[in-house]
């Protein structure tokens, strides 16, 4: 009989083990594939997916480096431990004029955000946007994929805040 490790994290509900983030890594693999294959996903979408983490984004979003507008989640360590883990919005350090899109984007969208279930607007440092999810894996691909098919619908807005503080007005 194999011995199990004592510090192997475990989900509960006997729904799965994690005894190697190879699960996880196999979740995000299906999760792009999901995205990829989705009807509104074109050439103008990206995915930056590093194995338990995943990016999504526009190639406009300043995000080439992983350091501008994107959407975001992951299960790490920390997660598998927690049981949980973040779907986010982040406008990090390449975003320009990163304060003023920030105020901007929530001025458009803070209130269609915070209708959302468990979503909470945060708009300090690069944090835009947070859903805290419980970490199972009934159907876990399909739940990460419903909220970021949810985040995706922010993307005119996200489009919107930058010509705003381009000065860039599109009517």
């Amino acid at each position: 009989m194999e011995a199990k490790s004592l510090n192997a994290p475990s989900i509960s509900n006997d729904q799965h083990d994690f005894n190697s983030m190879k699960d996880i890594k196999n979740v995000f693999r299906n999760l792009e594939k999901l995205l990829r294959d989705a009807s509104w996903f074109d050439d103008d979408w990206e995915i930056y997916n590093r194995g338990p983490y995943l990016q999504l984004y526009k190639s406009n979003w300043h995000n080439h480096n992983q350091g501008g507008v994107h959407f975001e989640t992951f299960i790490e360590a920390p997660q598998i431990k927690q049981k949980s883990f973040p779907i986010c919005m982040h406008a990090e350090e390449d975003c320009p004029s990163q304060p003023e899109f920030i105020e901007k984007f929530l001025k458009l969208e803070s209130g269609r955000i915070k209708s959302w279930k468990g979503y909470q607007t945060i708009g300090k440092g690069y944090h835009i946007c947070e859903r805290t999810m419980p970490l199972n894996f009934k159907s876990l691909e399909q739940r990460i994929f419903e909220e970021l098919n949810r985040l995706r619908q922010l993307a005119d807005s996200i489009e919107q805040a930058f010509d705003e503080v381009k000065g860039e007005p599109e009517w």
